[in-house]
């Protein structure tokens, strides 16, 4: 057997986050008066090759914005961190972004990674110790949303800075998103840290539309996967032909809304439980909340950081932001 992913890192903390049921998820979901289906469960393997794919595609335009904005701006984002700082990434995905980062920092003391997703966590920080075998790689299983008191990043004797890119806070409403950032100000403040974080600009509807409705139909695979797991995992008999994909932009709440279709009245089963669906009724599967760099900085500020630094592309399609607490 050869070494283990745990073995090239300098430490492992399963914190072992309570995971939401699949099964439980989809029958409760399925049997609201509205139905819907939780985003998290988008990322079988299925679903995460598939969201690979949509970032590579044309018309999604938030991976290659915000990579380009990193790049662009990695010197003077570097200058602001100051040396010896230690980088704590929410979600550990993003390791192109990651290293466009630590290749411009100053002598970073760490990196560690905080991901709900044990076995993908550990295969990806792995893959960034052996690139950058002097750097102090840490990972922790825990959901991020509630790690702020881990007593890993507590205790760090560095600056932390914690990374948060690709847009994730827009799958929390503004209420959730002033919480959130409330909890990571908190943390932030008793250890004078700062704050990154990749925030998707209000534009016009029809890229925002094309940008989750692609030509080539794999955000609608994406979406419909949820489904085909259902099947495969539940033994549900959905009919795949009978549901479609629909995404559009809900202007009057701010966020695109990702939706399965019934195409008839149809019912499905799901073990024991028959669940009714009538023609044109519509699983809600997916907000993605879209701000104004004026309206994100107001959030900011109610969750107790400072007026935020801010890079935008010359087409203002996404923002990057570094905040620290006021």
């Amino acid at each position: 057997m050869g070494p283990q992913p745990t073995d090239i890192l300098d430490e492992f903390i399963d914190l072992e986050p309570e995971i939401e049921n699949f099964g439980e998820a989809v029958i409760r979901g399925l049997s609201a008066e509205k139905k819907f289906l939780p985003c998290k469960f988008f990322y079988d393997a299925r679903g995460s090759q598939l969201f690979e794919q949509i970032c590579a595609l044309e018309e999604y335009y938030v991976t290659r914005t915000e990579t380009a904005l990193l790049r662009t701006y990695s010197s003077e984002i570097s200058a602001i961190f100051g040396s010896g700082c230690n980088l704590i990434e929410f979600g550990s995905g993003s390791s192109t972004k990651v290293r466009i980062l630590l290749d411009s920092m100053n002598d970073p003391a760490g990196y560690t990674a905080i991901d709900i997703s044990r076995e993908h966590l550990l295969a990806s920080c792995a893959e960034l110790a052996q690139a950058y075998p002097d750097l102090s790689v840490r990972a922790v299983c825990a959901d991020y949303s509630e790690a702020m008191d881990l007593p890993a990043l507590s205790s760090a004797d560095h600056r932390p800075i914690v990374f948060f890119p690709g847009s994730s806070l827009g799958n929390f409403n503004e209420v959730e998103a002033v919480d959130f950032l409330s909890q990571v100000a908190d943390f932030l403040g008793k250890s004078g840290g700062g704050l990154l974080i990749g925030i998707d600009l209000k534009k016009d509807e029809a890229v925002l539309n094309a940008a989750y409705d692609d030509a080539k139909g794999v955000t609608a695979e994406f979406n419909l996967n949820l489904l085909v797991r259902a099947n495969h995992e539940l033994g549900a008999n959905f009919d795949m032909s009978a549901f479609r994909h629909k995404a559009f932009y809900n202007s009057a709440e701010g966020r695109i809304e990702m939706h399965l279709v019934s195409a008839r009245e149809q019912a499905v089963t799901i073990g024991d439980k028959i669940l009714e669906f009538a023609a044109d009724e519509h699983i809600h599967t997916e907000n993605s909340y879209k701000y104004s760099v004026e309206q994100f900085s107001d959030i900011c500020l109610e969750a107790g950081f400072g007026q935020p630094k801010v890079w935008c592309d010359e087409n203002d399609l996404f923002s990057v932001h570094y905040l620290e607490t006021s």
